[in-house]
């Protein structure tokens, strides 16, 4: 942190408080080489990813929205679609992209629901991809019996 008054660019932190009307830390400062006091106020920025939709428009990212899906896909099943919401959520926040395609959260939960339980995987599946008929049905569960460690 530089000094206001002399530039330095080094000080200490000598009180820490959080500052009741908003998100934000203020810190009582002196300066390593001058000994000037001063305040400095820390707000936490807000990271929030924008979706790019298949026609190409843009939303904030909402979890509510893939736990919408989720929970029809894994409703009556012994599934956790809360649990698989959040570790979605807790990835793309970690990835730290400003835009995400869809179709790359929908591959996501696709891939998390073939790893705990095949039933809400084709259900899921099949919503998302839109199968059009019984024969890409049959595609994607003939996937599923080649590869049976995928699902439990």
């Amino acid at each position: 942190m530089k000094c206001p008054m002399c530039g330095y660019a080094d000080s200490k932190v000598i009180d820490s408080r959080p500052v009741e009307e908003s998100d934000s830390i203020r810190r009582r400062r002196e300066c390593l080489k001058c000994q000037k006091r001063f305040t400095t106020y820390e707000v936490i920025e807000a990271f929030q990813p924008v979706i790019v939709k298949k026609d190409g428009t843009k939303e904030y990212f909402d979890k509510n929205k893939i736990l919408g899906g989720l929970l029809k896909a894994c409703q009556k099943r012994p599934v956790d679609a809360e649990a698989i919401a959040a570790e979605i959520e807790v990835e793309i926040m970690n990835s730290l992209r400003r835009e995400i395609p869809s179709r790359e959260i929908g591959e996501l939960a696709m891939e998390k629901l073939k790893k705990r339980d095949a039933v809400a995987y084709v259900r899921f599946a099949s919503v998302y991809r839109e199968f059009k008929d019984v024969e890409t049905f049959m595609r994607e569960l003939q996937g599923l019996k080649e590869d049976p460690d995928e699902a439990e």
